[in-house]
C-alpha cells in the first residue's frame, strides 16, 4: 500500500521557492530579492549547527575536497570576488580571505589526492567576516540599479548568482557533512530526519517495470527564473519506447545485487568503475555501515547520526555502482537495463504537471519541504511513478554538454564548461535538499561518475545507447582561438609566441629553478618553460583555459574546432608530442586559477616571471607590477610583453599606465614602465619587438606585434 507523508516541514526552516525575474514593482522585487537572499544565508549557516567537534571544521571528509571551513566561507568570498569582477564594488572586505576561499576543487579521479596545505582562518575569524559580507551584500540589493525583468546584464542577476550558488553548497556540504565520522557531527531539531521507514527488507514493496510510450523532448530554459549556462538553448530528441522502474531502487532492492556478490563480480563493471571499486576496497554502498554478512544489522549514515537501516528508502550510490547494478540486472533478466538517459527522464518527467515556483505544496521529497533525509520510495506518487522528482538525485547515462546556444556567463565563466569532457554525468530530479535553481525542471547538474552526492537511481528497459565520448571538440569560440594561436600552425610565417618569448628568456638567462607563466591561457609557454626550468607555475585567470591544460598535461588529446566562415568549422587536435613535449615536461608544471591582481603573497619564489599580452587586461596593472615584484628573488628575470592595447573594458581609463597624456605630454608605456620598475629593477637588454598572428576565422587573422621588455630584479 502507498504510504503518505506524516507530515510537513516540521523544524525545518522553510525555504522560499525560485524568484520570478518578472513583475510589475520594482521596489516589492527588490524586497523579494533580499528576502531570498537573506533566508538562503542563514539557512546555509545552520547547516553547520550540525558540526560539534572542531576537527569536523579543519579535517577533509575525502582526500580532494576542501575542509568545510573553506565551504563556510566559500560562499561568502563568491559575492564579493563576483561583484568586484562585474565592477560593482570599489573594494574588497577581506583580500586574503577573498584568495584563499575563491576556488573550490572538484574529484576530477577517484584517486586523486590533495597534500595541500593551508593556513585557514578560525571559524570565528569566518564568521566574522560573513557578517560584514551579510552587511554589504544587503546594502548593494537595497540600493543597486533594478529594471524588470532581470537578465543576464542586471547587477541582480550577480546577487542571484550567490543566491543560488549557496543552495548549491548547501547540499554538497551536507554530503561532504555525511562523510565526516559520526562522533564529530550531532543531529539538529530544525534538521529532522523522516520517521517512516521498514526495517525488514522482506516488507519493502517490489519494483515493477511500466512502460512509457514514445515521445518527443524539447530541452532549454524560458527566462522567467534564474538559470545556469548550461541550461539555455536548445536540444530536441525524440525517444522511442522504454520501460522504466515505477520507484526508485530501493536500499532492499539494491542489497539483492550485493548478497550476489555484485561487488567481488568484475563482469558487472566496466574499467572505471572496477578501477574505482578496487581503489576504494567497495563491498557494499558507502553509506552504509556494519558487516554485509549480516544485513540485518546494517545502519545508514545520515547527514549526522546513523540508524537502523531503512530498507524502503532509496539506495544512494555513485553511477558507477548504479551502472554496475543495471548490468547484473541485465544478466538476470535478459533485458537492456539501464540508467535511463537524460531524454528519458524528460519524458517521465512530463507526468507531472508544473515547477517548484508554481507549487503551493512540493509533490515529492524536495525544496525542504519534508524532512531533513531521504524517505520510502513508495510515499510520493508523481503520475503512475513514484519519486520522477525529489527524494534523490536520479543519475543517468548521459554526460553533460552545452545545448545549442549555449554560451557562457562572463562573470561565472568555469560553471559548465570544465565538465564538458565526456567524464560527468547528469543527475536530474533534486533530493530532499535541492532548493532554488536544484529544484526546476530546467536545472543540469553533472558529476563524476564516482561522486557521491544525495543521488540514486532508477532503471529503465531501454534500446538507447549513449553516445560516451571522451573529450570532445571544444566549440567555445574563445577557448579554440587561444589553443590555436598557441598550438596551432604558424601563419605568414610568424613564429609561435609562446616559444618565441621563451628562446628570448633562454638567451637571457641560463637560471633554471621555478618559473610562473601567468596568464598562460592554454599553457604552450608553460610547456615551453618546462623544458628549461625545474618547476613552473602556469596561472590563468579563466578556469576553462586552466581546464584544457590539465587535460594536456595527462597526455590526453585535445580537439577543438576554427571557424572557417559562417556555420562551416574545421576539427583540429592538439598532440603535446607533436612539439616534442610530454610527461616529462608536464610533471614539472603546476596549473592553476589565479588572479593576477589578488595574488597570494609568495616571498621570493621565482627565477623568472613571463607575463605575455596581461597588464593591458588587468583592471590594476599598477598593483600587478607591485605584487610580482616581491614573488621575485634577487637576480630574477620579469618578462612583460605586451602590444598596449589598453582599452576601457578590461582597464578603466585612469590605471592604463600608458597611451596617455600626463601634464600635456605624451607618456607610453614603456616609459611608464622604466618610472615604475627602476627602484627595483634594471633593464636588461633593450626593448624589442615580438609579432604574433590570431586566426579568427579562414580569411580573418590579426597581426600585432608586441613589445618585450626584460627586467632583473636588483
Amino acid at each position: 500500500m502507498t504510504q503518505q507523508p506524516q507530515h510537513s516541514n516540521a523544524g525545518l526552516p522553510l525555504p522560499t521557492r525560485t524568484l520570478l525575474l518578472s513583475g510589475n514593482n520594482v521596489e516589492q522585487k527588490r524586497q523579494e530579492i533580499l528576502d531570498y537572499f537573506s533566508q538562503t544565508w542563514q539557512l546555509y549557516e545552520d547547516l553547520f549547527d550540525c558540526l560539534a567537534d572542531r576537527r569536523a571544521w579543519f579535517t577533509k571528509a575525502i582526500s580532494l575536497r576542501h575542509p568545510l571551513i573553506f565551504y563556510f566561507g566559500h560562499t561568502a568570498t563568491f559575492y564579493i570576488n563576483k561583484l568586484m569582477a562585474g565592477q560593482y564594488l570599489e573594494r574588497r572586505i577581506d583580500d586574503s580571505i577573498e584568495a584563499m576561499m575563491a576556488i573550490g576543487v572538484d574529484e576530477m579521479s577517484w584517486d586523486d589526492l590533495d597534500t595541500s596545505h593551508y593556513p585557514w582562518p578560525t571559524v570565528e575569524e569566518l564568521r566574522d567576516y560573513r557578517g560584514k559580507v551579510k552587511t554589504t551584500v544587503s546594502e548593494f540589493i537595497k540600493t543597486m540599479p533594478l529594471t524588470l525583468p532581470i537578465d543576464w546584464n542586471s547587477p541582480a542577476w550577480v546577487i542571484l548568482m550567490g543566491i543560488e550558488h549557496e543552495r548549491i553548497h548547501l547540499e554538497t556540504s551536507s554530503v561532504l557533512i555525511r562523510q565526516l565520522p559520526v562522533e564529530w557531527v550531532t543531529p539538529q531539531p530544525h534538521w529532522p530526519v523522516c520517521p517512516q521507514a521498514r526495517h525488514n527488507r522482506h516488507e519493502v514493496p517490489q519494483n515493477s517495470l511500466l512502460s512509457v510510450a514514445a515521445g518527443s523532448v524539447t530541452q532549454g530554459k524560458r527566462d522567467d527564473t534564474y538559470g545556469w549556462d548550461n541550461e539555455y538553448g536548445t536540444l530536441h530528441s525524440d525517444v522511442k519506447a522504454f520501460k522504466a522502474s515505477q520507484m526508485l531502487v530501493s536500499n532492499a532492492e539494491f542489497c539483492t545485487f550485493v548478497a550476489a556478490g555484485g561487488y567481488q563480480q568484475q563482469q558487472w563493471w566496466d574499467d572505471e568503475g572496477w578501477g574505482w571499486r578496487e581503489f576504494a576496497a567497495a563491498d557494499k554502498p558507502t553509506f552504509w555501515v556494519g558487516d554485509i554478512t549480516q544485513p540485518d544489522q546494517l545502519k545508514l549514515r545520515l547527514m549526522a547520526e546513523e540508524v537502523a537501516m531503512p530498507w524502503d528508502w532509496p539506495a544512494e550510490v555513485n553511477q558507477l555502482e548504479a551502472a554496475a547494478f543495471c548490468r547484473w540486472k541485465a544478466g538476470e533478466t535478459g533485458n537492456s537495463v539501464q540508467l535511463p538517459s537524460e531524454a528519458e527522464w524528460y519524458l517521465l518527467r512530463e507526468q507531472l504537471a508544473g515547477d517548484q515556483p508554481d507549487w503551493q505544496q512540493a509533490p515529492g521529497n524536495i525544496n525542504l519541504a519534508y524532512w531533513a533525509s531521504s524517505c520510502p520510495v513508495d510515499c510520493f506518487a508523481q503520475g503512475e511513478f513514484f519519486d520522477l522528482i525529489g527524494n534523490v538525485w536520479q543519475w543517468t547515462t548521459t554526460p553533460i554538454n552545452g545545448l545549442e546556444g549555449f554560451k557562457v556567463h562572463p562573470l561565472y565563466d568555469d560553471f559548465s564548461t570544465p565538465t564538458f569532457d565526456g567524464k560527468h554525468s547528469l543527475i536530474k530530479g533534486g533530493s530532499w535538499i535541492s532548493t532554488g535553481n536544484e529544484a526546476l525542471k530546467s536545472s543540469r547538474y553533472a558529476f563524476r561518475r564516482h561522486f557521491f552526492q544525495h543521488a540514486g537511481f532508477r532503471y529503465v528497459v531501454s534500446s538507447h545507447q549513449e553516445k560516451m565520448t571522451l573529450n570532445p571538440y571544444e566549440t567555445d569560440s574563445m577557448v579554440s582561438q587561444y589553443l590555436d594561436f598557441q598550438y596551432g600552425p604558424q601563419y605568414f610565417g610568424v613564429p609561435n609566441y609562446g616559444k618565441a618569448l621563451v628562446d628570448i628568456a633562454c638567451q637571457l638567462t641560463d637560471r633554471r629553478g621555478r618559473a610562473l607563466d601567468i596568464g598562460c591561457a592554454t599553457g604552450r609557454a608553460s610547456f615551453e618553460l618546462a623544458r628549461h626550468f625545474d618547476q613552473v607555475v602556469g596561472m590563468d585567470y579563466s578556469a576553462r583555459f586552466i581546464d584544457v591544460a590539465l587535460q594536456l598535461t595527462s597526455g590526453e588529446d585535445f580537439r577543438y574546432v576554427t571557424q572557417e566562415e559562417g556555420e562551416l568549422v574545421e576539427y583540429r587536435q592538439v598532440r603535446l608530442k607533436d612539439f616534442d613535449l610530454g610527461a616529462e615536461q608536464a610533471s614539472r608544471i603546476q596549473f592553476v586559477q589565479g588572479d593576477a591582481c589578488n595574488l597570494k603573497p609568495q616571498q621570493d619564489h621565482y627565477d623568472l616571471v613571463l607575463a605575455a599580452n596581461l597588464i593591458d587586461r588587468l583592471r590594476q596593472p599598477a598593483r600587478f607590477l607591485q605584487d610580482i615584484t616581491t614573488m621575485l628573488r634577487a637576480g630574477g628575470i620579469l618578462m612583460l610583453s605586451s602590444p598596449y592595447t589598453w582599452l576601457e573594458e578590461f582597464t578603466a581609463k585612469e590605471n592604463w599606465l600608458g597611451g596617455i597624456r600626463e601634464n600635456g605630454e605624451a607618456l607610453t608605456t614603456y616609459q611608464a614602465l622604466q618610472r615604475l620598475l627602476a627602484a627595483d629593477f634594471e633593464e636588461m637588454a633593450p626593448a624589442q619587438d615580438v609579432p604574433f598572428v590570431i586566426r579568427e576565422t579562414a580569411r580573418k587573422y590579426q597581426h600585432s606585434v608586441a613589445q618585450l621588455t626584460v627586467w632583473r630584479k636588483r
